[in-house]
């Protein structure tokens, strides 16, 4: 059943009420001899994994507890800093989700009636993986990025597989990554196969939460793999916690790195789709394009057959990529009707 939509007051009380609850648990942080519930102190904690009805919360010491969480917060994600109450007596129960931390990132994906879902919070860093085979196209890399720009995260480019790197590809592959460093996108080569550049990808990821997205066949899986040893013990470990069976699909797992910082794997932000933005919102994903469209002759410049197009003017110019000019216009061609119709 969808969940009821909620008036701008009753928002608000649910905002207020949660806000209520953060503060409670800091003030009860310090507190000694709290009078005796079913449930213990109110306390942050890090969602790890969601299943279903259910999620796995972690504590500050990293502790997974399943918990349920209370019907009137909006849809919870991996990575989600909550306020969640343990069973007084372990073992007892389970746990309860009562607030939701604001977020300082969320990244969306349309569902399949059109609607945006969130499925991963407070990520902080993008690592957009491809590799020599299957031969790396910039529109699909171009999506990865205009997707973190307008989420307002870091992306990171790696080039996965390097150990299958052949004189023939090399130089294909060098314009590729030449112009991602040029916009100022940092390139990580690395290889789960034999190990090269991992170090570099590993301090890359330290101190920080991650994601990889990629298209199939890049070899994401491996390289959390290698940057994970004993990730498929860490699920089993999750799904014991969970009780609902080794097998149980979960939207997404957040995994603590043995350096520092953390992982999300999620097969809901491997691959994105951008038909459901504007062009003007797909125009500020390109951040080179972007701070020249209101430098054009015409104010409402569609950039196509205008004359005195500055993003034109900068592609013949050698300014900015004709490629990446190139896949703006073949991007905004997959837009729905309604996101074109809204700029032009």
């Amino acid at each position: 059943m969808a969940k009821r939509k909620l008036n701008r007051r009753q928002k608000w009380r649910i905002e207020k009420i949660q806000a209520e609850r953060r503060q409670r648990a800091q003030r009860r942080a310090g507190q000694e001899n709290p009078v005796a519930t079913a449930l213990g102190d109110e306390q942050l904690g890090t969602v790890v994994a969601h299943f279903g009805g259910q999620v796995l919360v972690e504590d500050e010491a990293g502790v997974p507890a399943r918990c349920h969480f209370r019907a009137n917060l909006e849809q919870l994600v991996v990575g989600d800093r909550v306020i969640w109450q343990a069973p007084r007596v372990e073992g007892d129960g389970d746990g309860v989700v009562t607030a939701i931390e604001p977020r300082q990132s969320v990244l969306k994906r349309p569902d399949n009636y059109g609607n945006l879902k969130p499925v991963a919070a407070n990520v902080d860093r993008l690592l957009v993986v491809f590799a020599p085979m299957p031969v790396p196209s910039t529109a699909l890399l171009d999506r990865y990025l205009v997707a973190a720009e307008l989420s307002g995260i870091p992306a990171t480019l790696v080039l996965n597989k390097a150990d299958l790197i052949d004189a023939e590809s090399r130089d294909a592959l060098d314009e590729i990554t030449d112009i991602y460093r040029h916009l100022g996108y940092p390139v990580i080569e690395a290889s789960a196969e034999d190990g090269a550049g991992l170090a570099a990808l590993k301090t890359a990821l330290t101190g920080y939460t991650c994601a990889f997205v990629g298209q199939s066949g890049v070899g994401k899986s491996s390289l959390v793999n290698a940057v994970l040893p004993g990730a498929e013990l860490a699920v089993g470990d999750l799904s014991g916690v969970s009780g609902l069976g080794q097998h149980t699909t979960t939207t997404a797992r957040l995994f603590r790195l043995p350096d520092g910082g953390r992982l999300i794997d999620s097969p809901g932000i491997r691959e994105f789709g951008l038909w459901h933005i504007s062009e003007e919102e797909l125009l500020h994903g390109y951040r080179e394009l972007s701070e020249r469209a209101g430098h054009c002759r015409f104010r409402n410049c569609t950039h196509r057959h205008e004359p005195g197009c500055a993003l034109r003017e900068a592609a013949e110019n050698g300014e900015v990529s004709e490629e990446r000019l190139h896949n703006f216009f073949q991007i905004a061609d997959t837009l729905d009707e309604e996101g074109r119709e809204r700029y032009r």
